[in-house]
């Protein structure tokens, strides 16, 4: 028996090593991509706020005020400073700078992976520096900083490590308040550091923050008036306050049309707010021993209230995902992986095109901020859900056919729905990743793409003909005599691709969750493969091969003189043909609502789907048979991945999984109760 758990133990040590090993790599990866992208853009478009620090009119030469070049925006104490460090880089700009911003991120995630609340696993001790190295290399706020020559790591850095890295409340207070000083909002750690017991470190905090921008008052005096009072604060350096890169409350108001005393009245209310309430959360969890996510409030408050915050000042988002919010297991990823995505990702990828919805995604990393200083309900380690969350019920394991089937046993059938938010923002983000996919896949140039894919399409055409299924023309020019047939086949084309695909995943996530998982992993690996299929074989439909005479229906005319036509638009590749997802899509309903649908004529009006949808594809001229052919392939592989990975569906009820559910989630409750020996 000790020699089993010895060789289990043995077994697990291996794979952490391995797991660590793999995420390292990860790192290094990240790291080399951001460096190579730096260096392989042309001089005079990258590193362009540091240029304006050692080019010929920069900082490092300029005899006049550091604000003379509209692109400095630090404060004066920052360029005293940093102009010396900056001899060094006009020597090698680029490697130099681009390498030591590097270095700054990797100390910044392992002093945050060290930061982690305790008690804290063994194997999440060895993953965490790689993970937040890789994610840190991932923001959006380190790319920028990277790309542009920024110094706004440095800051965060010091912050992080006055509370975590050294010993002693005066050093402590020194490092805040030099980060201050080149960052003023950052003084709001002072608030933090005081009302959590530490008041020699916050005294020492405003003494080393008046002390800097003292002696840059002394040496640059011009310099400091044109920053404290012309500009107030920085506002109006680097570009103008409603700016979209604007991501403060100051940008919010300016943006909505606020403007003149009601909004700097309405700036300085809403910012003591959220300036208050963020800092008293935050004193709330530095006491319960979250002292990082503690930081990460403050941070997010101190983005809130400054009056300009630009991309490169955003880090503070991310530090927050630490936070742990929701009783069960099934919500605990929705917080992590929301922060990831905003920081990560623009926001035109988080939500569509609709311009209602500007207003929001226009700001939504100051959204992100706001929730996490003001907002998001972060269990307290004292709660019973902190380190044991309400488990995921999982439905028991049916036997498969194939000896190794599945290939991955730990993604068992969840039996309750998940969390529909991230449901949402996961379809979201990727439906924008198939449409960048999809628009990139035109075959090289567009007169390269278009000779291409009509090569393609005579292929087709070939092979349909070599079958006897060669049908399109016959078809379009039969529908289009009939014209209630004819407006029948458009009308069926353009609306119900999405529509009816998404009324069956909310039915399933609904009724059947159990099934909405299975149905959700098979679309997904359908619709991966189909973007391999635009990829490799990019295809001119029948109604934009100039020599066949198929009507557009759906379009209208193509102008073929045009040596551009139906190339890459702004919506859609028209050359993304095969396989027909137009079908494979409607394929997937049908074979969904046949397995599931508990009567008979449920089933055949299931089918009728995709019985239609080809005919709407063919008819209209959008896709030729083949194409169809390849979206039945595509769907069939997309459930036999599903099977291949997960193993068959999950075969219990929605009704006892709810039931299950609710019974565990009662459990903490009645052991809270329970009376004690």
């Amino acid at each position: 028996m000790a020699n089993a758990e010895h060789s289990g133990a043995t077994e697990i040590q291996a794979r952490l090593r391995v797991a660590r090993l793999a995420l390292w790599l990860v790192a290094a990866v990240l790291a080399l991509r951001e460096v190579a992208v730096v260096l392989s853009t042309p001089r005079g478009e990258r590193l362009t706020d540091l240029e304006t620090w050692v080019g010929p009119d920069g900082v490092l030469h300029v005899k006049g005020s550091l604000y003379d070049s509209t692109q400095f925006t630090g404060t004066p104490f920052g360029g005293l400073v940093l102009k010396p460090l900056t001899r060094a880089a006009e020597q090698a700009l680029g490697w130099g700078w681009t390498f030591g911003t590097l270095l700054l991120v990797v100390a910044l995630g392992l002093v945050a992976a060290r930061a982690l609340p305790q008690p804290v696993g063994r194997r999440t001790s060895l993953l965490a520096a790689p993970v937040a190295i890789s994610l840190l290399m991932l923001s959006l706020p380190v790319r920028n900083t990277l790309y542009l020559g920024q110094t706004s790591i440095i800051p965060v850095l010091l912050v992080l490590v006055a509370c975590f890295a050294v010993r002693g409340e005066r050093v402590s207070g020194l490092l805040v308040g030099l980060a201050a000083a080149l960052q003023p909002t950052v003084l709001l750690f002072a608030a933090l550091l005081w009302f959590t017991g530490r008041r020699r470190g916050a005294l020492t905090t405003v003494a080393a923050f008046a002390a800097g921008t003292a002696l840059a008052w002394a040496a640059l005096p011009h310099d400091s008036y044109t920053y404290w009072v012309h500009h107030i604060a920085g506002t109006g350096l680097g570009g103008p306050a409603d700016d979209l890169a604007n991501q403060s409350l100051h940008g919010l108001l300016l943006r909505l049309g606020v403007s003149g005393p009601l909004e700097i009245s309405l700036f300085l209310a809403l910012g003591a707010a959220v300036a208050a309430l963020g800092v008293r959360r935050a004193v709330r969890y530095a006491r319960d021993g979250q002292l990082l996510l503690a930081v990460a409030i403050t941070g997010c408050a101190a983005i809130a209230v400054s009056p300009t915050t630009w991309q490169h000042q955003l880090l503070w988002v991310l530090l927050a995902v630490v936070g742990r919010v929701g009783k069960r297991a099934s919500d605990r990823y929705v917080w992590p992986v929301a922060v990831i995505v905003v920081m990560t990702l623009p926001t035109t990828m988080l939500l569509p095109h609709i311009s209602a919805l500007y207003p929001l995604r226009n700001n939504l990393v100051l959204l992100a901020a706001l929730a996490a200083a003001t907002v998001i309900p972060f269990l307290s380690r004292t709660s019973p859900y902190y380190r044991a969350p309400i488990p995921a019920q999982f439905a028991p394991a049916a036997p498969a056919r194939f000896r190794r089937v599945p290939l991955l046993p730990f993604l068992r059938r969840v039996l309750t729905r998940p969390n529909l938010l991230l449901e949402l923002l996961l379809l979201r983000v990727t439906y924008a990743a198939y449409q960048q996919v999809r628009l990139a896949a035109t075959g090289g140039s567009n007169s390269a793409g278009r000779a291409t894919a009509e090569k393609h399409g005579q292929q087709v055409l070939d092979l349909e003909r070599l079958l006897h299924i060669d049908i399109e023309h016959w078809a379009n020019h039969a529908v289009v005599k009939v014209d209630w047939l004819r407006n029948f086949f458009d009308f069926y084309y353009e609306s119900f691709h999405f529509v009816v695909p998404l009324s069956v995943l909310a039915v399933l996530y609904w009724r059947r969750p159990v099934d909405y998982r299975w149905a959700r992993a098979s679309l997904g690996f359908a619709t991966l493969l189909a973007l391999v299929g635009f990829w490799l074989y990019p295809l001119a439909p029948p109604r934009l091969m100039p020599a066949l005479g198929v009507i557009d229906t759906v379009h209208g005319v193509q102008d073929f003189s045009k040596p551009d036509y139906g190339t890459l638009t702004a919506l859609t590749n028209q050359y993304a043909a095969m396989p027909s997802l137009h079908f494979g899509w409607s394929l997937w309903c049908g074979v969904v609502i046949a397995v599931i649908a508990p009567r008979w004529w449920m089933k055949g009006l299931g089918l009728l789907h995709p019985l239609f949808t080809v005919s709407a594809i063919v008819a209209t001229g959008n896709h030729w048979v083949l194409d169809a052919v390849g979206g039945a392939a595509v769907v069939a592989g997309g459930f036999g991945l599903s099977y291949l990975f997960q193993g068959p569906r999950g075969r219990m009820t929605a009704v006892v999984a709810e039931a299950e559910a609710a019974d565990q989630e009662r459990a903490p409750a009645r052991r809270d109760t329970a009376p004690r020996p």
